[in-house]
C-alpha cells in the first residue's frame, strides 16, 4: 500500500545546505502552537494556488498548524472579482454600487462560513477575499498577500480598497516597486517553487515521452512553449504573432498551454478566441496536468512568459529549473527572475521576442550554457524553503503573537 509522504525541509539539503536547513527548523520550533489560515479564491489554476499548495504543506511538515480555505461565489462575483484584478495591474473598470455590493455581500456569507476568529495568524490573498478583515475580531496578526503587479494600479479601485487593506497588521508585496501610500507596514516577498510537485520533479524520457503522446504533441521539431491561464496579460496573442515571424527563419512548433482557473470567468473567452488562429504547428490546449507542464517545459528549445503585466510569474522560474533560457515580457516579477543575455532574454515586443526564439533555435551551445545558468539562479534565489523562512521571520517581528500563544 503507498503509504503518503510530505516533503521536508531536509529533502531540500542538496540545494540549500544543511546550515540553512537547520536554521529553518531551529526558526520553525517557535511557533509549534501558532494556527495559521490561509484564503484565497481558488484551489487551483495559477500561480497562488500552486504556491499555497507547497508552501502550507512545508509549514505544517515543520509543526505550524496552517490551513487554507477557498471562498465560494456565484458567476457574477467572480466577473466582479476578475474585473478588480484587471484594474489593479492598470485596467479600467466601473466601479457601480451593485459591483461593491455584490462583493462585500458575498465575502460576508463566506465570513460567516469560515470561523477564521478560530487561528492567531490569518494570510487573506489577493482582492477576492480582502473585505474579510472586517467580520472577526482578531486573534493574532492579519496580513494581505497581494500577487499581481501593482505598478500603475486604478486609483478608483485602490481608493475603494485601501480603507479595507489599512485594516491588516501588514501587507506582502512581490516587489519594492509595488510599494503603495499606506498606513500598513509593507513587505515584498518574491514567489518560489517547490522542486518536488510533479510539475518540477525530474521526470524520465519515458515519462515525458507518454505525455507528449498521450496529448499528442509532435516533438519532430523544436518545441516553443508557453504556459500559463488564459489571460490576456499573459500576451497568448502575441506570443502566436512572435512565433509566425519567427517561422520564417526557423521552423519549429509552438504549443500553447493553459487553463482555466474557477475564479477567472474570463478564461474560457481568451482561449476559444485564440482557437481560430490554430493549425498544425500551433497547438493551444486548455488542460490541467501538471505531468504535461513538466514535460513541455523539460522537452522545449523555447520557453516564453511574454507577459504584458505580471506579479511574479512561477511558470518562469519551473522552466528556469528544467535547464531552460526563458524568454519573458520585460515586466513586473520577470525582470527578477531572467538577467538578458546570460540566463535568458527580456523583450519588449512581438519583433524582439521572434528574434529571441530564431537565435535560441540556432544558438544550442548557447542556449544550454544559458539553461544552466537558469537553473541555477532558481537554486539560489527562488526555491519554496527562502519564503518558508521569510514568513517565519514575519512571525517573529509580531510581538502580539506571543501573547496569543501564551
Amino acid at each position: 500500500m503507498f503509504t503518503p509522504r510530505l516533503t521536508q525541509v531536509q529533502d531540500y539539503e542538496p540545494y540549500i545546505g544543511s546550515e540553512a536547513v537547520d536554521r529553518i527548523l531551529s526558526k520553525a520550533r517557535a511557533f509549534e502552537h501558532l494556527h495559521v489560515a490561509n484564503v484565497n479564491s481558488t484551489y487551483y489554476g495559477g500561480g497562488v494556488a500552486e504556491l499555497l499548495t507547497s508552501l502550507t504543506l512545508l509549514m505544517n511538515s515543520v509543526g505550524i498548524k496552517t490551513g487554507w480555505r477557498v471562498i465560494q461565489g456565484a458567476p457574477d462575483f467572480f466577473s466582479i472579482t476578475k474585473k478588480m484584478h484587471n484594474a489593479l495591474q492598470g485596467g479600467e473598470i466601473n466601479l457601480t454600487e451593485r459591483k461593491c455590493r455584490i462583493y462585500e455581500e458575498v465575502i460576508y456569507e463566506n465570513a460567516v462560513r469560515n470561523h477564521l476568529d478560530n487561528h492567531n495568524f490569518v494570510i487573506i490573498h489577493d482582492p477576492q477575499p480582502l473585505p474579510m478583515v472586517y467580520h472577526y475580531k482578531k486573534r493574532g496578526p492579519w496580513v494581505w498577500r497581494c500577487h499581481v503587479d501593482l505598478t500603475a494600479p486604478n486609483r478608483e479601485l485602490w481608493n475603494y480598497l485601501s480603507p479595507m487593506i489599512e485594516k491588516f497588521d501588514a501587507v506582502i508585496f512581490s516587489l519594492k516597486e509595488y510599494r503603495q501610500n499606506l498606513k500598513t507596514p509593507q513587505l515584498f516577498f518574491l514567489p518560489a517553487i517547490d522542486p518536488f510537485t510533479t510539475i518540477n520533479r525530474e521526470l524520465s524520457e519515458a515519462e515525458k515521452d507518454e505525455r507528449l503522446e498521450h496529448h499528442n504533441i509532435p516533438t519532430d521539431l523544436p518545441l516553443v512553449v508557453q504556459v500559463s491561464r488564459f489571460d490576456r496579460w499573459k500576451d497568448p496573442e502575441g506570443v502566436i504573432r512572435a512565433f509566425k515571424l519567427a517561422r520564417k527563419e526557423v521552423d519549429a512548433t509552438l504549443v500553447l498551454l493553459g487553463n482555466v482557473a474557477t475564479d477567472d470567468p474570463e478564461g474560457p473567452q481568451v482561449y476559444e478566441s485564440l482557437l481560430d488562429q490554430q493549425e498544425e504547428r500551433t497547438i493551444i490546449k486548455s488542460v490541467q496536468d501538471t505531468a504535461l507542464v513538466n514535460a513541455l517545459q523539460s522537452r522545449a528549445t523555447v520557453v516564453l512568459q511574454k507577459s504584458i503585466r505580471e506579479g511574479f510569474g512561477l511558470t518562469v522560474a519551473e522552466a528556469m529549473w528544467k535547464g531552460k533560457a526563458v524568454i519573458g515580457g520585460n515586466v513586473g516579477g520577470i525582470r527578477y527572475q531572467i538577467d538578458t543575455g546570460v540566463n535568458g532574454f527580456l523583450v519588449d515586443s512581438v519583433e524582439q521576442a521572434a528574434e529571441k526564439i530564431a537565435w535560441l533555435i540556432r544558438n544550442r551551445e548557447k542556449r544550454e550554457e544559458m539553461g544552466k545558468k537558469a537553473k541555477e539562479t532558481v537554486k539560489q534565489k527562488f526555491l519554496l524553503t527562502r519564503l518558508l523562512e521569510q514568513y517565519l521571520d514575519l512571525f517573529g517581528s509580531f510581538e502580539t503573537i506571543y501573547r496569543f500563544l501564551g
